[in-house]
């Protein structure tokens, strides 16, 4: 075999260990993207190859720990996509209006911006106190970091102008307060939001949901895998309910898809049909 051939092997060892004592499951992540940052990690760690780090990974969960941080994707800003949330706010809280209270997983939230943007956003629309959003990841330590609603001072002015572009119209500054490098959301938007870990691959839906949000998360899993999470946000959703997809993803040609409408072209935001 060629080396690469033997780190391959060496690789779905890996993730067949993990899986078996952790509960992890990453089979079903895409080959290229799992292994560009798994080998990422390796060499940043102490072991000279995936077979050495193995042997301490499966007894030693610090170890594990670390290479779970490594291999999760944590991208996210607040009011990402500010046309994303536009629509939201236009096209889809009138919808969530007519309920008296409401309930939203946001799927893959990583350090949790775009669930205290969705709060905001609520809030904004008068539905303050009549909503609920469960904000899970397969990794507790970025929930650890969302739950506490500390964010860099520096990224302020860019998620400002997030904010604004995405209809906006109060002043960005009043949700937060300004401690030296860091800035502290208030302590109102954390009260209606739920951080708690749950494994896409592994565990099961939330039920009856009004919405579901998980964005540019499948786009790194296989086929399979993609079903099964859809299948999961689809048994969670009521009818009448909205699945927000990231840009890259689409419910077209799914299994689910007769079950649904594009309610807004290109931004993936579909409603669950009635019956």
């Amino acid at each position: 075999m060629k080396p690469d051939e033997v780190e391959d092997v060496e690789i779905r060892l890996l993730l067949e260990g993990m899986q078996q004592v952790y509960g992890y499951d990453f089979r079903d992540y895409a080959a290229a993207s799992i292994k560009r940052r798994l080998t990422h990690w390796l060499a940043e760690s102490e072991f000279d190859t995936f077979s050495q780090a193995q042997a301490r990974l499966l007894r030693d969960r610090d170890v594990f720990e670390s290479l779970l941080r490594g291999i999760t994707v944590n991208v996210t800003e607040m009011f990402r996509d500010p046309p994303f949330f536009r629509a939201v706010r236009e096209q889809v809280v009138p919808f969530l209006k007519t309920y008296p209270f409401i309930k939203i997983w946001h799927a893959g939230c990583a350090t949790g911006e775009e669930a205290y943007s969705m709060a905001i956003l609520l809030n904004e629309e008068g539905m303050a106190g009549r909503y609920r959003i469960y904000a899970t990841d397969i990794n507790e330590t970025v929930l650890k970091k969302a739950s506490e609603g500390v964010l860099p001072i520096t990224e302020m002015q860019r998620f400002t102008r997030n904010y604004q572009k995405s209809g906006g119209n109060a002043s960005f500054a009043d949700y937060y307060t300004a401690r030296y490098d860091r800035a502290i959301l208030l302590a109102a938007l954390k009260k209606n939001i739920v951080f708690a870990p749950h494994n896409l691959a592994a565990d099961g839906e939330f039920g009856e949901m009004n919405m579901v949000l998980c964005r540019n998360v499948m786009i790194y899993f296989k086929a399979p895998l993609k079903e099964r999470c859809l299948h999961l946000f689809d048994s969670s959703l009521l009818p009448g309910g909205f699945l927000c997809l990231g840009l890259k993803e689409a419910l077209e040609k799914k299994k689910i898809w007769e079950r649904y409408e594009e309610l807004v072209p290109t931004l993936r935001i579909y409603q669950k049909r009635y019956g």
